[in-house]
C-alpha cells in the first residue's frame, strides 16, 4: 500500500503561481511514478503530468508543459508541481497518484490521494 496526501490547493488570482505537494507514505516511495490528474465539476479526471521514479523522465498534458513542472524529492517522499501563469480553467481538484509503471493512463495508477482544490479566479 501507498498512502498519498495532497497540498497545497487553495484559492488563486488568473497569473499566479502555485505549488502543490504530495506526501507519500508506505511502500518504497522511489519504486514508483508518481502522477497529477485533476477533475473540474462536471468533467472527467484527466491527466497532468507524471515523473518517473528516476526523477528524469517526465510526462504532460496536453498544453500543460511550459506552464507546469513536476519534480520530486525521493528523500522526502514528496511529489510536486508547480504550476505557473494560473488560468481560471485550471479550477480543478488535483490528485495525486502513483503507478508502477511510467504512464500517462489513469487506469494504470493504483493508489490515489483524496485531492487538494485549486480554484482559480479571473
Amino acid at each position: 500500500q501507498v498512502q498519498l496526501v495532497e497540498s497545497g490547493g487553495r484559492l488563486m488570482q488568473a497569473g499566479d503561481s502555485l505549488t502543490l505537494s504530495c506526501a507519500a507514505s508506505g511502500r518504497t516511495f522511489s519504486n514508483y511514478t508518481l502522477g497529477w490528474f485533476r477533475q473540474a465539476p462536471g468533467k472527467e479526471r484527466e491527466f497532468v503530468s507524471a515523473i518517473h521514479w528516476n526523477g528524469r523522465n517526465t510526462l504532460y498534458g496536453d498544453s500543460l508543459k511550459g506552464r507546469f513542472t513536476i519534480s520530486r524529492d525521493n528523500a522526502k517522499n514528496t511529489v510536486y508541481l508547480q504550476m505557473n501563469n494560473l488560468k481560471p480553467e485550471d479550477t480543478a481538484v488535483y490528485y495525486c497518484a502513483a503507478a508502477s509503471v511510467f504512464s500517462s493512463t489513469l487506469e494504470r495508477y493504483d493508489y490515489w490521494g483524496q485531492g487538494t482544490q485549486v480554484t482559480v479566479s479571473s
